[in-house]
Order: structure tokens, then C-alpha cells, then sequence
């Protein structure tokens, strides 16, 4: 099944973590390609710490980073990210090992248990016709509800074994690789707020990080192969349901769990999908995804829903805008796996690196998509 392209990179230098990160905490191991300025540099060691500074799993993230003049029109920045998989059984039991908060006692709760029954559509199986639009539940335990994809970073920090992968992205190996367009002005110091017409590039790396952390959905891969060139898939082929994933419900999921335990919503449609970490009776914080470029709303389903300021993991940004970490961001990544270095009070975000500032204001006209 086709998945992202990757393309060929130059070797580079890397940076040191600034001395003042806790002392257990997320580091990072950042190699850049030749010809990325100091500032493009700079930025991205600033966004990297501000992640070290929330997260406190101590684990190394390898990202080879730099800037493209051909990322496509209107796409500021793009992540690719390196996968494992591994059996739901045994992420189910990471998840139980690593529970540190409220948030992680919560979730594994209302996990599924054994296998993942899953609301899906557009599959060559579907009874409602090959390639149908109309969901249907599968819950025949096959490979699709018995496999997670997730994420090298986000594996590891699970306690699972997932090393960073060698390619032809990488310099070395990576965990992922994060390119910028160089089409676009930016402004790298968001003291002072973000400069007109400019767009925010710590807010911006800090989002494509999050990426490569496992802000991630297989929504995404039905989405956009429904249908491929070869025509449609089988249910059982899309074995990409992510952590992530385990928290995507809908109006449907919610009123079938009675008969359905854990039915999450993997369809790609333009319904809307909601976070939540109580097995699908609330949306926690108001959270709901993005549904699909292909057959949603327009933009990636690994993303927040457009326009309602749910935070960092928003799929699209506006000149002058300042980013911010949110809470509701927080907890997304605190429920698939990574542990907070404290669980912080809203204001205390204010003073959490570059950009982690509360978003105000109306959301611009003329947005254009992150990664």
C-alpha cells in the first residue's frame, strides 16, 4: 500500500540540549542538512526544548531537519515520520504500565479489551458494496483490529522496542525527518508576538515535532487510498490504527458501545469524530479531529478540526499568528503514551518555551497547512 514519499538528504551537524531541561526528560538528537540557517537551527533546538520541558519519558528522538523549495502550494511544513507495529494486546499492556496521571488511569479503562472493533468504510469487503461510503462495524478480529502503528518516538516511549530507522531521509537514522518550505517569511523570536504577514516557525516546528511524537491517525491511509490506483482494500489491509486512534469516536461509536465494547471511528467521512478518553460518552475538553482531505472535511484526520482553536496539533496556520501548546494537546499526548513533567495549570503554559502562549483572538483568513 502506498505511503509518503521520502526523499534524499545531505549530511549535517547537530546540537546539544540546552544544559537547563530536566533532568528526566524527552531529549532530542537533531541533525540538520546542509545549508539550513542558523536560525532555521535555532528554531528548532527552541521547539525541541519546549517539548523536553512538558515531557518526561527518558527518551532520545533522532529528527534530521532542513528546508525545501518544492513542498507543494500552500504546505509550510511536512513530517515523515519512522513506524513500528505491534500487536494491540501488548500495547494494551504498555498503556497499562505506563499509566502516571489521571489521564492515563482514565483511558486505559475505557480501552478496548482483546481486539478493536472498528466503524469503518470504503473498503473492497464492505457489505454495503465494494468501496461503499456507508460505515460498517467490523469486529471479525482480524488483522486491522489486532494491530497498532504507531510511531519510533512514541513506541519508545511506551517501553517498546522501536529503533530509529535508516533510510534515505535520514542523516545517519532517524525517528523522523521535518522539512520546511523556504517559500514562506517566518519569524523565529515569538517574544514580541509574530510579525505581520510573517508565520510563527517555534509554533510551526514545534507542531511537526508533535508529528513525529504520534500525533498521527490511519484514518489518513484509508483516506487517501479509497481508492488507490490498484482500486480498494479489504478491511484487514489497513493495519494502521494508531494510539491516537483509540480515542477517535463519533454519535455512532458512542450509541453502539453497549452492543459493541470499544468500537472506535476509523471511517473517512465528513461525520464528526470527537476526542475522548472516557470510551466514547464525552469529548474531553470539547476536542474533535480533523476528518480526511480525500472524503472529509479537507484536511489530514491526524490533526485537531480546523478552525476552533484546540491548540498546537491544528492543521492549518495564519501569518502573524502566534502558536501555542495546549492543554487539550497535552492531554492527546499524555493518553497515547508520553508522561507530563508535571500537569500544569493553563496559565503556567505562558512560560513554557517559545510560543506556548493561550491563542486569542479570530483565526485569520488565508490559512495555510501544516504537516
Amino acid at each position: 500500500m502506498p505511503f509518503q514519499p521520502i526523499r534524499r538528504l545531505a549530511a549535517a551537524a547537530a546540537l546539544l540540549l540546552a544544559a537547563s531541561l530536566p533532568a528526566h526528560a524527552l531529549t532530542f538528537d537533531l541533525k540538520f542538512l546542509d545549508g539550513t540557517s542558523s536560525a532555521v537551527a535555532a528554531g528548532f533546538q527552541t521547539a525541541a526544548d519546549a517539548w523536553s520541558q512538558l515531557l518526561s519519558d527518558p527518551v532520545t528522538v533522532s529528527l534530521t531537519l532542513g528546508t525545501s523549495a518544492s513542498l507543494g502550494t500552500g504546505i509550510l511544513a511536512s513530517t515523515y515520520a519512522q513506524f513500528a507495529s505491534f500487536n494491540y494486546n501488548d500495547v494494551y499492556t504498555a498503556l497499562g504500565l505506563d499509566r502516571t496521571s489521571a489521564t492515563d488511569t482514565t483511558a486505559y479503562a475505557n480501552l478496548p479489551v482483546g481486539n478493536v472493533p472498528l466503524l469503518i468504510n470504503y473498503t473492497a469487503d464492505n457489505p454495503n458494496g465494494i468501496g461503499s461510503a456507508t460505515p460498517y462495524i467490523d469486529t471479525n478480529d482480524s488483522a486491522n483490529n489486532t494491530t497498532i502503528r504507531m510511531t519510533s518516538a512514541n513506541a519508545r516511549a511506551l517501553g517498546l522496542t522501536a529503533n530509529p530507522g535508516q533510510n534515505s531521509s535520514c542523516i545517519g537514522t532517524c525517528d523522523g525527518y521535518i522539512v520546511f518550505s523556504s517559500t514562506f517569511s517566518y519569524d523565529y523570536d515569538p517574544s514580541d508576538g509574530i510579525t505581520s504577514g510573517a508565520f510563527d516557525f517555534i509554533g510551526l516546528a514545534e507542531h511537526e515535532i508533535g508529528h513525529a511524537l504520534g500525533f498521527i491517525s490511519g484514518v489518513d491511509i484509508l483516506d487517501t487510498n479509497s481508492p488507490s490506483n490498484l482500486g480498494y482494500y479489504n478491511a484487514d489491509q489497513f493495519t494502521n490504527l494508531s494510539p491516537l486512534d483509540l480515542f477517535r469516536c463519533s454519535t455512532t461509536t458512542q450509541a453502539d458501545q453497549a452492543l459493541y465494547p470499544g468500537l472506535r471511528d476509523f471511517t473517512a467521512n465528513t461525520s464528526a469524530k470527537f476526542f475522548s478518553i472516557d470510551g466514547c460518552r464525552t469529548a474531553d475538553l470539547g476536542g474533535s479531529f480533523s476528518t480526511g482531505v480525500t472524503h472529509g472535511d479537507g484536511r489530514q484526520a491526524s490533526h485537531w478540526k480546523d478552525g476552533q482553536s484546540f491548540g498546537l496539533m491544528d492543521p492549518t496556520a495564519s501569518p502573524g499568528e502566534k502558536l501555542a501548546i495546549s492543554p487539550l494537546d497535552l492531554q492527546a499526548f499524555d493518553a497515547i503514551g508520553w508522561n507530563l513533567t508535571s500537569v500544569p495549570e493553563p496559565a503556567s503554559l505562558l512560560l513554557l518555551g517559545s510560543g506556548l502562549v493561550g491563542l486569542v483572538g479570530v483565526r485569520r483568513h488565508g490559512r495555510f497547512r501544516r504537516g
